[in-house]
């Protein structure tokens, strides 16, 4: 591991002592690896103010490009930078560069444009023509389209039809084709001192206005820098090549190597990774393939790779303190479950934000629910030993985050819609806006506001009189989410005038009560079990009373066993004293902490 080291050494960080020559705090910057090298007559914007000439300030954004702002702030990207002609490449990050070249008044800058003019044409129909002329959609209106047109084309065919003149920018004909501008810049002549391969500065160090060329106190003539580049390769390839014959005979070095490579592949996995928004654009293809939409934003279909698939939630609220983007990333991005959706990144460029998850092609369980209460005759697409799966797989995935992670994450929004199925028809838990970190060793949590969807809520996040909010609030919506599963098959009858009866949770509680068969489709041997095990898992996990309400650990011990020997709960529907459930060994009354911002 040492000589690995050692070589990222030499290969790094030994070619950038070469510009170490510089004044103190005037050294070689860039902002990013691969971005332009900064140096005088410029300078960024945390270095002092000798560095660089005034006029010649340059800043890094969020995404690490090299920013150029002029007088009339006018924000371009700097892609090149030649010392030498004193020229300086920029471009338009929005891809748009003819919006801003009005306001941009290089009279006011220390750069001047050089090329031949070009005009612009506003025309009312599409012209087509054999001249040297380029389209800019994002300067037409409503009925017309406007050209970029070289100056030193004929422009009779465009002054004679039905196109006209409304402005002749002094920028070449190839800035609107390209996005991208050319300048230069006369003051300070500083092209001499980099042709001659020594440094151009103050002529004190400190004294502005008056430049000059002196020798550098480290050589750094391109020569021996490409010689020791060349060197330097040479020898890591020779070493290289000596380590890897030496991992080809040595089987305790594979296997090392092996396990070394998949707890970074697993550390990888576990970390979401930060992307810009235009990364963002480019996952989506702009947006292109929409997989739902709700009250948080909208959610599209995205792809890493040409085999890694992503849905990318792009947040609508943006513009506030963004709690709940920073309360997901948070949560989600520091645990890791069969039964838990990954967290792939997250995008937070300016007031866009967006998170990206692993793509589970079989979309919600609100889905297939959906899909047999619209067609009651149909044969199920789900059989009761896949809801079963699912119900026990959620259970599952709750106990993690209750019991699994060092602090006890509650997730207050258990429901049909965020529960993910994965090809195999797997559950994921996803969307964690809502969820909150509490101690392990206690286990209530002080909340300000009631927090839920309607119909999953426990009645303690709404009323405190029914008990101390906990995790025994996730339990209830679980509760809800087995009851949803099992009322969504009842059988509708189309004489009965009151159909709401047949799917009220009371009267699924009525029917269990009295012994008799819920109306539910039974397609194979043994689902009339399942049903009635998910039924009455459901009505203990919706005890009015959280102390009522078995743990997720019990749960899933239930949802494990045949269920021949589950008792019915007491009625969840009367505001009476019920006996409290026998297993749950939390009898006791539920201390109150703060909840972990």
């Amino acid at each position: 591991m040492s000589i690995f080291t050692s070589l990222l050494f030499l290969l790094v960080f030994c070619p950038l002592l070469s510009f170490g020559h510089r004044l103190k705090g005037c050294e070689d910057s860039w902002c990013r690896n691969d971005g332009p090298n900064v140096h005088f007559p410029f300078r960024l914007g945390h270095q002092p103010k000798h560095c660089g000439y005034p006029g010649f300030e340059l800043q890094c954004n969020n995404q690490k490009d090299t920013i150029l702002e002029f007088p009339s702030s006018v924000r371009l990207v700097v892609e090149e930078i030649d010392y030498a002609s004193q020229q300086i490449h920029l471009y338009d990050p929005d891809k748009c560069i003819a919006v801003k070249l009005p306001q941009l008044n290089l009279s006011q800058s220390n750069f001047r444009n050089v090329k031949d003019p070009a005009v612009l044409f506003n025309c009312s129909t599409p012209f087509k023509g054999l001249y040297n002329y380029y389209s800019v959609p994002c300067l037409d209106s409503s009925g017309y389209e406007v050209y970029a047109v070289s100056s030193t084309t004929g422009l009779d065919s465009f002054l004679s039809g039905t196109c006209t003149k409304i402005h002749q920018y002094p920028y070449s004909f190839s800035t609107f084709v390209q996005n991208k501008l050319q300048l230069n810049w006369l003051i300070p002549l500083c092209g001499n001192c980099e042709s001659k391969g020594v440094d151009c500065g103050f002529k004190d160090g400190t004294k502005l206005l008056e430049t000059h060329c002196f020798n550098r106190t480290i050589t750094t003539s391109k020569k021996p820098l490409i010689a020791g580049v060349i060197l330097g390769t040479a020898l890591v390839c020779i070493i290289v090549f000596s380590i890897y014959q030496l991992y080809l005979t040595s089987k305790n070095d594979r296997e090392s190597r092996v396990r070394l490579e998949k707890f970074l592949e697993d550390y990888k996995a576990i970390r979401p990774t930060r992307y810009s928004y235009a990364d963002i654009k480019k996952i989506t293809d702009d947006f292109k393939e929409k997989l739902g939409e709700g009250s948080y934003g909208t959610v599209y279909k995205g792809r890493l790779s040409s085999e890694i698939f992503v849905a990318v939630k792009v947040l609508r609220d943006s513009k506030g303190k963004g709690e709940e983007f920073v309360n997901e990333i948070g949560t989600i991005g520091r645990i890791h479950h069969v039964n838990v959706v990954r967290l792939v990144g997250f995008c937070a460029d300016g007031f866009r934000r967006a998170l990206i998850y692993e793509y589970l092609q079989n979309d919600s369980l609100e889905r297939f629910i959906l899909l047999v209460r619209s067609s009651p005759d149909s044969v199920s697409v789900i059989s009761w030993n896949k809801l079963q799966h699912i119900a026990l797989g959620t259970a599952r995935g709750i106990e993690y985050l209750h019991q699994g992670c060092d602090q006890q994450i509650l997730h207050f929004d258990i429901k049909p819609q965020n529960i993910l199925l994965d090809h195999n028809l797997n559950p994921k838990i996803c969307d964690f806006g809502l969820a909150k970190l509490c101690s392990k060793e206690k286990s209530a949590v002080t909340m300000t506001a009631a927090r839920g969807t309607i119909g999953y809520i426990a009645p303690e996040v709404l009323s405190r009189n029914f008990g101390k909010v906990s995790h025994k609030s996730d339990i209830y919506s679980f509760g809800m989410l087995l009851l949803e599963m099992v009322g969504g098959r009842i059988k509708m009858n189309s004489k009965t005038k009151n159909h709401s009866k047949l799917n009220s949770l009371e009267w699924i509680y009525t029917h269990l009560e009295k012994g008799e068969e819920l109306k539910i489709r039974i397609e194979e041997e043994g689902d009339s079990t399942i049903v009635r095990k998910l039924a009455i898992v459901g009505l203990w996990c919706i005890q009015w009373h959280p102390i009522d309400r078995p743990s997720i650990k019990e749960v899933a011990q239930m949802l494990e066993g045949d269920g021949s020997h589950l008792n019915l709960s007491p009625n969840p529907f009367m505001a009476t004293n019920t006996p409290k459930f026998d297993a749950s060994p939390q009898s006791e009354d539920l201390d109150v902490i703060l909840e972990i911002e």
